[in-house]
């Protein structure tokens, strides 16, 4: 047997359009899985699944908004006529900078609303299909949820609260065979973060670069991929002793930053 095989499984996978949601839903389909990919950018969701179907893969796209209860609900509801939820992979997410002079209220509710109540929505929403036959939950933390880190107020609240919820939903839930982790990733090289560097550091943008990856003990960024296959490891059936952990994949950030 395949190690690492999630095949007959079916795996949903917010913000799966781009990024490292983009790296999870292709791995895992490269693994057998079926994935749902739901993202506010259709489009984006959609060249995803044209990627996974070139290699004879199964896979659909959902225009999904995570803060939005309703929304969630009734794509989950459709989902779960045909299938049976194995996999939720709750990595849909934005960030702010700023410390709290810098946070506006509006700020902080939309952080709230898509990194903290996103994941309660999809939790939520998935349980009843998770816990017919057991499953798994994996949550996108940051070393943010660990550590301190400048000018990273709103991000950091919300992503300290992914990491509580993960501890809670794994302690709740274990009876059920639901197995809850999450992974704190440091500072990975997304499209994200080449339009933040365009937007903030016009004309310096190597420069910034360079400079960005160099806080990385390692020396670099990581990527989207390494962030795949640790996810592919914790929702396989071989991490099937693992529940309520964090992992950082950090490039050593949490560790040794300061030793």
């Amino acid at each position: 047997m395949t190690k690492f095989s999630l095949k007959n499984k079916v795996a949903l996978v917010t913000g799966g359009g781009s990024g490292i949601g983009k790296a999870i839903s292709l791995t895992f389909a490269k693994q057998g899985a079926k994935v749902h990919i739901l993202d506010f950018n259709l489009e984006s969701a959609h060249e995803t699944v044209a990627e996974i179907v070139a290699f004879g893969e199964a896979a659909q796209a959902h225009q999904c908004d995570v803060s939005n209860k309703n929304n969630v609900n009734t794509i989950v509801e459709h989902i779960t006529k045909n299938d049976v939820i194995d996999i939720l992979i709750n990595n849909a997410g934005i960030a702010h900078v700023g410390n709290i002079e810098a946070v506006e209220e509006a700020d902080l509710d939309r952080l709230y609303n898509v990194n903290i109540k996103g994941v309660y929505n999809c939790i939520k929403a998935c349980l009843p299909t998770l816990k017919e036959k057991g499953g798994v939950i994996l949550n996108l933390a940051s070393i943010a949820s660990s550590v301190g880190i400048n000018n990273r107020f709103a991000y950091s609240m919300t992503k300290g609260a992914v990491l509580t919820i993960t501890y809670s939903i794994a302690k709740d839930y274990i009876a059920d065979g639901i197995r809850c982790n999450c992974i704190s990733p440091g500072r990975v090289h997304t499209p994200f973060v080449d339009g933040f560097i365009k937007k903030n550091y016009p004309g310096q943008e190597e420069e910034m670069f360079d400079k960005l990856s160099k806080t990385q003990p390692i020396g670099r960024m990581g990527k989207p991929q390494e962030i795949a296959d640790l996810a592919l490891y914790l929702c396989s059936d071989e991490a099937s002793f693992v529940t309520g952990s964090n992992y950082a994949i950090d490039g050593g950030f949490i560790t040794l930053n300061g030793n």
